[in-house]
């Protein structure tokens, strides 16, 4: 028996030396200081500044509560997500830890479902650069289409230069975001303070009592929001794929821990100020409520600054998808999941090839804008959710197949644990599956979502198939490198 369980542990010991192999080639460069603004950058961004307005128009103030009950449970998966970094920083993330606890077949689907997520996403934030660019009259003529293009191309040039810059523009990528909420966090509570009215309309509680209460719609539509606020939380998990070219990798959990009192501050507080300033149904979809916001107040040009800082946030998530994609398409060919050309790495330490992809269904979007420029938000949104929620699901099925290996002996304790465990990851879980499930309740959208589900299996298991001669030269790879004496 003991012998058994020495063998399984220099056999899990062996595959970790294999999968450390994968970092080859990337530069540690991001410091602390990048690390921790990535991580502010990744929960907030165009589902907060664009999609918070038609949140708004369709359930009201009870929004506040599904950003909160949403980012409680955020909280978990980042916590999760920082056992298993602690564990071994990688660039592959939650991707390459599917691999060494649940084996290359969970590996490829948690890769390629996170993949159409930010591939999704992508077309999201180039839809959404267009709208804000159509905010200014000046522009009114020029094609959606045409913006989307421009963002595209600014955003892949950033990628092609080295994860060093990439950092250090999300960095201030970042601290404008930041900066701006703040602005509205600090006017607004001002504004509440004297009392001061807004549009003619004093401020204040009964601005929710006289305007149909917390649930004004009922409750139902305040439940199927969910998902479009999974959405608005994706790309918190890219701190997981950041640490893996993090100078101090030990500076990751400050940052997990700071995410969910931003969350609270961004998300929570900035919707309970939006409805106590203006009622609530002043706000629509296709604007953002903080351009709605500063227009009341009549300031001059408040409403352009505002709109050049949602602007940046669009281009942000667009910029943080590519360089996500690129590294998770190069650990999942490394793997054998991908084509092998997707592993190729450029002079400066980029996975470029794995973001050429990504640019290519990017265009996707730019045809969308072309074909269907008023519903291109609504159409790829939920198929997005549908992403982020099966990326963050493997997260916790990780993270538990961590815990079963340390009470194993095949791996070593960390110190940052996902608080409540495992009772807490059973209940993130359970979580994941209610909103799949309020999901198919979206009609039509949603219901055609999950409708698709079936579908994208069919395709999984066809790509699984056509990848099977390089997935076996992989394998190959490994056996060696697992073989005695290879070390």
């Amino acid at each position: 028996m003991q012998s058994h369980s020495k063998f399984a542990h220099n056999k899990h010991t062996a595959k970790r030396r294999w999968l450390d192999t994968h970092e080859a080639g990337y530069h540690k460069s991001m410091g602390n200081r990048q690390i921790q603004m990535i991580a502010i950058g990744g929960s907030i961004g165009t589902g907060l500044f664009l999609g918070t307005g038609g949140r708004l128009e369709m359930a009201g103030p009870a929004l506040a509560l599904v950003y909160l009950v949403c980012g409680f449970f955020s909280f978990f998966i980042l916590r999760a997500l920082g056992e298993l970094v602690l564990h071994r920083p990688t660039s592959g993330s939650f991707v390459s830890y599917a691999r060494e606890f649940l084996g290359e077949k969970a590996s490829y689907v948690v890769g390629w479902m996170y993949f159409l997520n930010w591939a999704m996403t992508g077309i999201v934030d180039i839809t959404a650069v267009a709208l804000y660019m159509n905010y200014w009259g000046t522009f009114a003529e020029v094609p959606q289409w045409l913006f989307a293009l421009c963002a595209l191309g600014v955003v892949a040039t950033m990628n092609m230069i080295g994860v060093k810059w990439f950092g250090e523009m999300e960095f201030w990528f970042a601290l404008i975001k930041v900066a701006a909420i703040s602005l509205f966090l600090i006017a607004s509570v001002v504004l509440l303070g004297i009392g001061t009215p807004l549009a003619g309309n004093t401020t204040g509680l009964h601005l929710i009592t006289e305007n149909g209460g917390m649930f004004p719609h009922g409750l139902l539509p305040a439940l199927v929001l969910v998902q479009g606020v999974i959405f608005a939380f994706a790309g918190i998990e890219l701190i997981g794929t950041a640490a893996g070219e993090c100078r101090e990798p030990a500076a990751v959990p400050k940052a997990i821990n700071n995410i969910i009192l931003r969350i609270s501050l961004f998300y929570v507080g900035s919707v309970v100020l939006l409805v106590l300033l203006l009622p609530w149904n002043t706000y629509q979809a296709g604007q953002s409520p903080f351009v709605t916001f500063f227009s009341k107040l009549g300031v001059p040009y408040i409403s352009t600054i505002m709109n050049i800082v949602v602007l940046t946030a669009a281009l942000s998530s667009l910029n943080s998808g590519l360089y996500s994609t690129g590294r998770i398409l190069r650990s999942l060919s490394m793997g054998g999941s991908a084509p092998k050309f997707m592993a190729k790495m450029s002079s400066k330490q980029v996975p470029y090839a794995g973001i050429l992809v990504t640019c290519g269904i990017y265009v996707i979007g730019v045809l969308l804008n072309y074909l269907v420029p008023s519903r291109v938000f609504e159409i790829v949104l939920n198929s997005a959710s549908l992403g982020i929620i099966s990326s963050w699901a493997f997260i916790i099925v990780c993270q538990m197949g961590l815990r079963k290996a340390i009470h194993a002996g095949h791996a070593k304790p960390v110190y940052f644990k996902m608080p409540g465990a495992p009772f807490t990851s059973w209940l993130t879980l359970a979580f994941l599956l209610a909103v799949v499930i309020m999901m198919a309740f979206d009609y039509p959208n949603g219901t055609w979502t999950i409708a698709t589900i079936p579908v994208l299996a069919v395709l999984l298991v066809l790509g699984w198939f056509g990848l099977r001669k390089h997935a076996q030269e992989v394998k190959q790879d490994q056996h060696i490198h697992e073989a005695p004496g290879s070390h």
